[in-house]
């Protein structure tokens, strides 16, 4: 078990609470995929489990040790985050943005070197962006940005990889890789929490998906379990038709 969550709560005011007495656990190489409608509290949760945000109560524990126990560096180590969007100003290279995820591997006043360089260069190409390496980072496409992002992510090395709703700015085809990426990465050894508004996303190569309603995870399960009729009109409200593609082997989550 690399990751484990016991009865997390977070309350922005100290009064109502975002999310609360939320626990799972995550195996190396496993995908948590978790579900649940704009608003409910999906991003506050992976901010959390990042220790961008403190808890107000319960625990985080990565290889048996509390992130609140831990220093910046040693958790960056471990847990590469990637928001739903960002906000640079600064016109860094696309290659010199990525090299940023280099920063928790160097000590202290130390440059990047030739590794640092290469893994950098690893991951830009890994998201299929290679031909972006030179230009600025505020001058690409928000979903440019986007694979930016993951690629950064990903120059860490991390053992746990956080994304929050990671397709959102993709058009259909970088959602397609950026998908195939997640699951060469799980099949790497690297665990993968992602939030999501797309239930198709939980049988593409996810082994755990929840959905998070009314400040909790209303279920947890395999996909199969989890993304029923039933779960999917009680978190958005909508009719939808769980079939089996023969095909691709899988089944597939349809609005009617």
């Amino acid at each position: 078990m690399i990751l484990r969550v016991d009865n997390a709560s977070y309350s922005y005011d100290g009064k109502k609470n975002v999310f609360e007495d939320i626990s799972f656990f995550l195996k190396k190489g496993e995908t948590l995929c978790i579900l649940g409608p704009n608003g409910i509290g999906k991003s506050t949760l992976l901010k959390c489990l990042g220790n961008v945000l403190k808890l107000s109560e319960g625990s985080v524990l990565i290889d048996g040790n509390d992130i609140s126990s831990m220093s910046r560096t040693e958790i960056a180590q471990k847990i590469g985050y990637v928001p739903q969007s960002d906000q640079s100003v600064f016109p860094f290279s696309v290659l010199d943005f990525v090299m940023l995820g280099r920063a928790p591997h160097l000590p202290f006043f130390s440059s990047p070197g030739e590794k640092d360089l290469r893994i950098a260069g690893n991951a830009i190409s890994k998201v299929g962006i290679s031909h972006l390496r030179d230009r600025p980072v505020t001058e690409v496409s928000g979903g440019e940005r986007q694979l930016a992002l993951i690629a950064r992510a990903l120059a860490q090395e991390p053992e746990i990889l956080l994304l929050d709703e990671p397709t959102s700015h993709l058009d259909f085809g970088n959602q397609v890789r950026v998908l195939n990426l997640i699951e060469r990465l799980t099949s790497q050894g690297t665990s993968v929490i992602m939030s999501t508004h797309f239930p198709d996303h939980g049988f593409i190569g996810s082994k755990n998906v929840a959905i998070m309603l009314e400040n909790d995870f209303i279920e947890q399960g395999t996909a199969e379990e989890v993304i029923t009729k039933e779960n999917m009109a009680l978190a958005y409200g909508v009719d939808v038709a769980i079939d089996h593609v023969s095909s691709i082997q899988r089944n597939v989550c349809l609005p009617l």
